[in-house]
């Protein structure tokens, strides 16, 4: 499965754009968001992307979950948004 990381500093535009592309192609996608401003930026992203696949008769299903990750040599506790198509 894919995997997008979604930063606090990134757009939710792009990302729902990233989300879409891959939801169209694979039918599921991981959307990975360390912080609170990324999780922000993720679940806007995830309404946005909702909205553009919708019209195509595409229901979206989310699953989010935690996820240990690494980065930079430090365990980092991440919040895993794991998008299918319906």
């Amino acid at each position: 499965m894919e995997v997008l990381k979604v930063a606090a500093t990134s757009k939710p535009q792009k990302v729902a754009g990233a989300l879409t592309a891959v939801i169209k192609e694979k039918r599921a996608v991981e959307l990975q968001a360390v912080g609170a401003g990324a999780v922000n930026q993720a679940v806007k992203a995830i309404a946005i992307a909702r909205g553009k696949v919708a019209p195509n008769g595409i229901d979206l299903i989310v699953i989010p979950a935690f996820s240990e990750i690494d980065i930079d040599g430090e365990e980092r506790t991440a919040i895993k948004f794991i998008v299918q198509a319906r």
